[in-house]
Parts: C-alpha cells; sequence; structure tokens
C-alpha cells in the first residue's frame, strides 16, 4: 500500500512540473492602483488550485476524525457490554486448596477399623 502512494504522488508531482513546464510564460497581475505582480502564469493557477482544494480536505480530515472517534465509543461500549454478560467465575471452596492426601480410610462396624 505504501508503494502505491509513493507512486500516486510521484505521478502527481510530475504533472505539476510538467504543466508548469508547458505553462511557463511571463504574466502581469494588476492588484490594485499601480501595484503590479509579475509572476509565471502556473504560479497563480497553482495556487487557486491549492486554495479550492483545502476546504475539501479539511472536511475529510474532520469527517475521518469524526469517524474514528465514534468508533472507538462503539467498540468501548461492546466491550463492556461483554465483560457485564460474562457470568462470574465459580466460588471456591476453601477445600479446594487443600492438597489431595488421596483416598479416606472406610470403616466398616462390623469389623472394625479397616
Amino acid at each position: 500500500m505504501q508503494f502505491l502512494r509513493t507512486a500516486f504522488w510521484v505521478i502527481l508531482a510530475v504533472a505539476v512540473a510538467l504543466f508548469g513546464k508547458a505553462n511557463n510564460r511571463p504574466l502581469e497581475i494588476k492588484i490594485w492602483g499601480d501595484i503590479v505582480w509579475e509572476t509565471r502564469i502556473w504560479f497563480p493557477i497553482l495556487i487557486a488550485f491549492l486554495l479550492g482544494a483545502i476546504p475539501f480536505w479539511i472536511s475529510a480530515r474532520a469527517t475521518r476524525w469524526r469517524l474514528r472517534r465514534r468508533l472507538e465509543s462503539s467498540e468501548k461500549a461492546l466491550a463492556a457490554a461483554i465483560s457485564a454478560a460474562t457470568p462470574p467465575p465459580p466460588p471456591v471452596s476453601p477445600l479446594d486448596a487443600l492438597p489431595d492426601a488421596g483416598p479416606l480410610p472406610v470403616s466398616n462396624p462390623a469389623t472394625g477399623p479397616a
């Protein structure tokens, strides 16, 4: 997956570089009054694209953050429900802690002790 992400960014960088090379004509933009901004034509186009993409990027990040928080809260609620549904372990008898000494001798009243 990391390879695909890297390949995408490399292709995007090459496309932006080719776009800049193809549109490298000088451009004069009159800001206001007698202030003139001299630049290449690709730079204002790139700035306009980024200004248009930033709100959508912020919206996508906010949506991912909100959905991640909802998922974590659902996982916590599920874990609490599962732990509440499991029965408690049976009580431990104090006799269970004694070592096993084998069977007890049985006495017969007719014959006496064994």
